[in-house]
């Protein structure tokens, strides 16, 4: 009897659960498909923008694991600039998430220079060095990709122009250069291409797309695209001149990084001369290396020659470094 029993129940039981799954499953999956379409193609909003424009598509902001960080940062120009950064970064992550990050970075820089050393001046220095790394890495991460992102915009704007010479509308040949180019191009022009699908405005989509990317390429081709439409011209031939403009201005840009290779080369130099010669003076006489590390001045001396390393690195970068 309880066997039967116990048979009854898990086919009853199977049959409920085919007939919601079937029932309720593929509305669940299409809804969230719908929001994570949402979120990916919507550019953060200040709370500003939302009580300004309640009926623009704005993205649903991802819960990090402190929520209540998250609506904080919303409301400030810091979690704004933050929330910018992710997005040219192209992480899947929140702004708690990094400020968690930091916070518990600084904890472990602190703790291990407590351990490793009893300079009083290290501790502050390894706590703050803890703190930076995550936004560091953030910001070189971003810069990459924006870096990828401007060689390829070229490519991008030829593709437009082919398409609109062949016939296809502007919106059209957005969506064919979102599925054509690869990562960051396509999925930057794909976000901007649904936006303008759900009912954005293009203007204010093209807008959003300069200001998700933040490069002074983009900031121009959005500028021509709209006059363009405001005024009217051969679009196609616009944006076959803005893409020589681009080439030509990378031709420049490295004319500029070969001519600046010596001032770069330096740098290296200087940075990792004292590193090497420290590692081989250790190994021939570590004795005499070993006071830099058990005295107190030592210490000190260590510390001091480490910021002023890297005080004359960013230096040496600052010098050479040239606008095109």
């Amino acid at each position: 009897m309880g066997v039967a029993f116990i048979v009854f129940a898990f086919v009853v039981a199977l049959v409920m659960g085919t007939y919601a799954a079937i029932t309720y499953l593929p509305g669940f999956l299409a809804q969230r498909e719908m929001d994570r379409r949402l979120k990916d193609v919507s550019s953060f909003r200040t709370t500003e923008d939302l009580s300004a424009d309640p009926g623009t598509v704005v993205r649903q902001e991802k819960q990090g694991p402190l929520p209540a960080i998250d609506k904080v940062l919303s409301q400030s120009n810091f979690g704004n600039g933050l929330e910018r950064l992710i997005q040219q970064a192209g992480v899947e992550t929140t702004s708690s998430m990094i400020v968690a990050t930091a916070f518990i970075g600084a904890l472990v820089g602190f703790v291990a220079a407590m351990m490793l050393t009893n300079a009083w001046v290290a501790r502050p220095v390894a706590a703050v060095a803890g703190f930076i790394a995550p936004f560091a890495w953030l910001k070189r991460k971003g810069t990459k990709r924006l870096k990828k992102f401007e060689e390829q915009f070229p490519e991008a704007l030829d593709l437009l122009s082919r398409a609109i010479r062949a016939g296809h509308a502007f919106q059209t040949a957005m969506g064919m250069v979102a599925d054509e180019l690869p990562e960051p191009v396509g999925p930057e022009f794909k976000k901007t291409f649904d936006q303008q699908n759900f009912g954005l405005p293009l203007k204010e989509a093209l807008n959003e797309l300069a200001e998700r990317v933040g490069l002074l390429d983009v900031k121009f081709f959005v500028t021509a695209v709209l006059i363009q439409r405001d005024t009217g011209g051969n679009l196609s031939e616009i944006l076959d001149n803005l893409a020589h403009v681009v080439r030509e201005r990378f031709k420049i840009l490295r004319q500029v990084r070969v001519h600046t290779a010596h001032g770069r080369f330096t740098g290296y130099v200087l940075l990792g001369l004292p590193a090497l010669l420290a590692c081989a003076l250790m190994w021939i006489n570590p004795e005499h290396m070993g006071l830099l590390f058990s005295e107190r001045k030592g210490q000190l001396m260590v510390m001091g020659a480490i910021v002023m390393q890297t005080i004359g690195y960013f230096w040496i970068r600052q010098v050479i470094k040239i606008e095109v």
